[in-house]
């Protein structure tokens, strides 16, 4: 149980330290992100269950992944431009170009064959 308690611990210090850096410079969110880490922390205290605690872990271990990958800081340099603020850590996926020309593979216009027609005709 006390090894389970040192990682709770740690994964609660994980995250604090976490939403220090993803949301740095941004007070509001600061607060908000402390308050309810610290609120569900609280809630969850009292939980004695190896298995819950190991599942709660596992949660808290998602959500700071979650923060750290994928949560982005953007603020409005000039009215209609904003700047976004990409870490390190931000999670970053191949992107593809709009094709303006591009023709969908599906012809909306005709009529699909009924999955029950496709059944009977088997």
């Amino acid at each position: 149980m006390s090894n389970l308690r040192n990682i709770v611990l740690q994964n609660f210090k994980k995250i604090h330290r976490t939403r220090m850096k993803v949301f740095d410079g941004d007070l509001r969110a600061l607060n908000a992100a402390r308050a309810k880490i610290n609120e569900e922390y609280k809630k969850n205290k009292h939980v004695t269950e190896q298995d819950s605690i190991r599942a709660m872990i596992k949660f808290s271990e998602d959500v700071e992944t979650e923060l750290r990958t994928q949560v982005i800081q953007a603020r409005e340099v000039r009215p209609g431009v904003f700047e976004a603020r990409i870490t390190e850590d931000t999670l970053k996926l191949e992107n593809v170009p709009y094709n303006d020309s591009a023709v969908p593979d599906d012809n909306t216009d005709s009529p699909r064959p009924c999955c029950k027609d496709q059944a009977r005709s088997k």
